[in-house]
């Protein structure tokens, strides 16, 4: 392969690469914080973006990036003109840059001389990417910082993520931390900060994000080439809990589709169309159905969790992610009694298929048989409340 055809480590499945995303969408007040920090003259060496799956982590720190490398340094760091005359202290009010601004284009070839990204790479032998970040690719920083350094100017590390360092990786940038080089800023991206090093949190600067509301959800999607009617949109934000990453993969997978069917078939109990649950639980079958296993899972594990909720608050949903789902999970859970049966069914139905897919049990059988169980709940309670 070559290095254009090569798997990326941090690019979604179906999605843009974030560096190729012009925009943060939404994230507001971490947008904000940043630039504040910039403008005052405090831009602290190691910020830490965190936040749910595919809210515009990495986004934000393309973003970042290409505002570092573009923007002249504040003279309050000593930033200065090509000869030497004070440069105009005028704080920028955005953190985007241009399409066509050079530090821009270069990005997006991957061939500015500025930044260094560090991720898991693709290995050669195997043909596949490596599982973990290792400390060989972050002594590679080590030629980026003596080469660079000869241009002047800022330098930005990006780390994506930073929860993909073995331990070894991860002590070698701690030390980067303790010992930043001059002009440097590292953005870390995680998913799951509290498996970081504490001393690792404890240096840097967090920058929250927060999941999407449906407008929001709107605009990123449309970024990414994917338009929908608002109705899907906000089935799509509220399925992905406002991740654009997990809203992509939905789409790629129908997942809307997919979570109607197990909402009508939920809807049916304590009867069962056996032909339909079979005729599910056959769709996930196969080596080539694999995503759509891993999704069928999920979203049956999500469909309970908001039976439970429903029981437990006596309100469904707000926004229903499938056709008459508020009524249809009112009926089953019209109790706090009936929240708890409905808990305790998700969690051993959970473990069940849980380890049946890590066994490699049939998933049409599988399926059937989580099915046939959830109908015995939902007879149970039928009993009770009749």
């Amino acid at each position: 392969m070559s290095d254009d055809t090569l798997p990326e480590s941090d690019r979604a499945p179906g999605a843009p690469h974030p560096r190729e995303t012009p925009k943060v969408i939404g994230q507001d007040a971490a947008k904000a914080a940043f630039l504040e920090a910039f403008n005052s003259g405090r831009l602290h060496h190691a910020w830490l973006i965190t936040g749910p799956r595919g809210v515009g982590k990495a986004t934000l720190a393309w973003t970042i990036a290409r505002f570092l490398l573009a923007t002249p340094m504040p003279q309050s760091e000593g930033g200065a003109g090509l000869f030497g005359d004070a440069l105009p202290d005028a704080a920028p009010q955005t953190l985007d840059i241009g399409p066509e601004h050079p530090v821009s284009r270069r990005i997006l070839a991957m061939s500015e001389p500025g930044l260094f990204l560090l991720r898991r790479p693709y290995d050669e032998k195997s043909k596949r990417l490596k599982t973990q970040i290792t400390v060989d690719e972050v002594r590679r920083l080590k030629g980026f910082f003596s080469l660079s350094a000869v241009d002047g100017g800022r330098r930005v590390v990006i780390i994506d993520t930073a929860d993909e360092m073995n331990v070894s990786a991860a002590n070698a940038v701690l030390k980067l931390l303790e010992e930043p080089p001059a002009d440097t800023t590292l953005l870390l991206i995680s998913h799951q900060p509290s498996h970081l090093l504490p001393t690792i949190r404890s240096r840097c600067r967090e920058l929250r994000l927060g999941s999407l509301d449906t407008q929001g959800m709107a605009h990123a999607l449309a970024l990414a080439g994917i338009e929908t009617e608002t109705a899907n949109t906000a089935a799509l934000a509220e399925l992905s809990a406002g991740s654009v990453g997990e809203a992509i993969r939905l789409v790629n997978l129908n997942g809307l589709a997919l979570y109607d069917e197990i909402i009508s078939l939920l809807g049916s109990l304590p009867d069962l169309d056996r032909t339909r649950a079979i005729r599910l639980g056959e769709s996930a079958a196969g080596r080539t159905a694999e995503d759509r296993y891993a999704l069928m899972l999920g979203l049956l594990d999500l469909a309970l969790a908001r039976v439970a909720r429903t029981g437990a608050t006596g309100q469904p949903p707000v926004i229903e992610a499938a056709p008459n789902e508020a009524g249809i999970l009112t009926r089953l859970a019209p109790s706090p009694r009936a929240a708890r049966a409905w808990a305790e069914s998700a969690q051993t139905v959970g473990a069940r298929l849980r380890h049946g897919r890590a066994v490699n049990l049939d998933p049409a059988a599988l399926i059937l048989d989580t099915l046939l169980k959830l109908r015995s709940t939902a007879a149970d309670l039928a009993r009770q409340h009749g």
